[in-house]
């Protein structure tokens, strides 16, 4: 590869992220929304995952190029949701340090200054199968001190409720990918993307996130990932126009 070829976009960066999401779950149904989680699902399936199992959003199991697999009807999805066999990568309007997610409104409920995508499946996906997150603007205005309010349940919330099958296995933004993996569940920056700082990140984020002593960089892709996200995956670039710098 020319060393053209080797600069690395930090929508690249997420994809890799976002695949790495997936990674050791096993024969999981993959539930990517957005472009950046779905290219993420894609290349997972096509390099470290072989096992994860993609939909075409409606009833058709389908294989890393799309053709259709096998069927998927309604119960035997429900079946996996409740079951912990899906993993769910979803956006969030807002996230609070235990990851309690909000899509629903900005404000008080009752006369809310914007009215947002609703609750929907949010509360469903978090107690019944792992649940990841894709922010693709990291601010003060997403990750909150307090959610206006709960649609999907964080780790206090979820403990007093003993679901069985709650996991958040990371959070991943523009600018970071961070986690929960302290001892009282609290979101931690787990790696930087190249380009951004420790001090970046803090700034962006409305309260205090968990510090290891060393935070790493997320993760080069691979020639070959890199080969397969801008040849087969999205050869029309489109992941730039969702990610900055």
């Amino acid at each position: 590869m020319t060393s053209q070829a080797l600069v690395i976009s930090r929508a690249e960066y997420c994809v890799i992220a976002c695949a790495e999401a997936w990674r050791g779950d096993g024969e999981v149904l993959a539930s990517p929304m957005g472009l950046i989680p779905s290219l993420g699902a894609r290349l997972a399936r096509r390099t470290f995952a072989p096992d994860l199992l993609l939909t075409d959003g409606e009833a058709t199991l389908v294989g890393a190029d799309g053709a259709a697999e096998g069927w998927l009807p309604y119960r035997r999805h429900l079946t996996m949701v409740t079951g912990g066999r899906r993993h769910v990568m979803m956006g969030a309007s807002q996230l609070d340090r235990f990851g309690n997610q909000n899509i629903s409104c900005i404000g008080d409920w009752a006369a809310p200054a914007r009215q947002l995508l609703g609750v929907r499946g949010a509360p469903v996906n978090t107690l019944n199968n792992p649940v990841s997150y894709w922010v693709p603007r990291h601010s003060p205005r997403v990750f909150v001190p307090e959610v206006d309010m709960v649609c999907g349940v964080g780790y206090d919330r979820a403990a007093a409720a003993g679901a069985r099958y709650h996991r958040l296995p990371r959070v991943v933004s523009d600018l970071a990918v961070l986690d929960f993996a302290t001892p009282d569940h609290r979101m931690r920056l787990a790696s930087l993307h190249p380009g951004v700082t420790v001090e970046q990140v803090r700034a962006a984020t409305g309260f205090e996130l968990a510090l290891p002593d060393e935070v790493p960089y997320t993760r080069d892709p691979t020639p070959e990932e890199l080969r397969l996200i801008r040849e087969v995956l999205d050869p029309q670039g489109r992941r730039d126009g969702e990610v900055r710098g």
